[in-house]
């Protein structure tokens, strides 16, 4: 398939953009003109097309509802100074998306449906890119099963989409952390490195729980010790340890391979830190923090870039950090931020122009 050939386009009538302002978006209210829309049918993907944003309609047994046959992506797209649009990594995220779809017993999905609708979509609905700092356009490719069929099976037919929604910080203040030690995220053999929905909803009551304790996010820790540290919230997390940065290992599987996770290694390595992936203990994290070599922690992630923790709290023993001093995390996000909005060399090629 030629996807530039047969992606059929309906342009939307009129533009909401006419009805909305693009300052200080919250993050993922306000979606654009229009959206892609892809089915799997009888082992090939058909109808391919970009129309009008709208509801879908759907059976009551449509599978994904009710069992969880559902992966998504998160990419962004900026504008830079002269009012070009560029894409920041879309390639790593198609290839973890697929590796999703493999986990699932999803179909995977093509490079040309991907990748160009979503090249396509964003041209039509490039107005949409925020013109600010810390701005940007949310790109939320997905595909759930869509067999009308009650049966705990793999789908025969699947739906695959990609939406879009101008946002702002996502995090905007530095964040108070909860270090999660009864519920867990993932498991080794589960299916923490794939970007699937359920992983979200079940991550939700252990959040909560914790937003009653007065905090932002858990830090999630492994299943079977509650000792070593996984992902914070929605984000992989990052500590600054004397002249090393230390995040936690993707080996068991347990952890997303985050693509801002990917970009904060290697800007911490050409900032001069050594960067070791591995199993990191929260008895070494208060251990180095007692010691005074603890100097930062923050997340990372698509929807929050770098987001720094003010406040980590395991049982009684509370850590606390004047954010307003450091250095490192500030400068990654000033980076990441400058190379996204053409300010700076993108001398790694992350950013694709539309």
């Amino acid at each position: 398939m030629t996807a530039a050939m047969d992606i059929s386009i309906t342009k939307a009538e009129r533009s909401k953009l006419q009805d909305i302002s693009l300052e200080n978006m919250p993050f993922g209210k306000y979606f654009t003109d229009h959206m892609l829309e892809a089915d799997y049918e009888n082992g090939e993907w058909k109808n391919v097309e970009i129309k009008p944003y709208q509801p879908l309609l759907l059976s009551p047994s449509v599978a994904a509802l009710h069992y969880g046959q559902a992966i998504f992506e998160g990419i962004k797209a900026y504008k830079d100074a002269e009012g070009n649009a560029f894409i920041f990594r879309p390639q790593d995220n198609y290839k973890r998306f697929n590796a999703s779809a493999e986990r699932m017993q999803m179909p995977p999905v093509p490079e040309d449906i991907f990748m160009e609708g979503m090249k396509q979509l964003i041209q039509l609905d490039k107005n949409w890119i925020p013109n600010k700092e810390d701005h940007s356009l949310y790109i939320r490719p997905f595909m759930f099963s869509s067999d009308e069929l009650i049966g705990v099976r793999p789908s025969d037919t699947y739906k695959f989409m990609i939406i879009l929604s101008p946002t702002g910080p996502y995090y905007s203040a530095p964040m108070r952390i909860y270090v999660e030690e009864q519920y867990v995220r993932a498991v080794p053999g589960g299916v923490g490195y794939a970007k699937a929905a359920g992983n979200y909803g079940a991550a939700m009551y252990a959040t909560a729980e914790a937003k009653k304790k007065g905090y932002d996010q858990v830090l999630w820790t492994d299943a079977f010790e509650h000792k070593y540290v996984q992902e914070c919230g929605t984000m992989n997390v990052f500590f600054i340890i004397g002249n090393t940065a230390i995040t936690p290992s993707l080996d068991q599987g347990t952890i997303l391979d985050g693509v801002t996770r990917q970009s904060t290694i290697t800007l911490l390595k050409e900032m001069g830190f050594t960067v070791e992936e591995k199993e990191l203990s929260i008895d070494d994290i208060i251990e180095a923090y007692k010691a005074n070599l603890l100097y930062e922690v923050f997340g990372t992630g698509t929807a929050a870039t770098i987001s720094l923790i003010k406040e980590l709290r395991y049982k009684d023993f509370v850590m606390k950090f004047d954010v307003d001093n450091w250095k490192t995390a500030p400068t990654v996000k000033k980076w990441l931020t400058d190379i996204r909005e053409g300010r700076r060399e993108d001398k790694y090629n992350w950013m694709q122009k539309i």
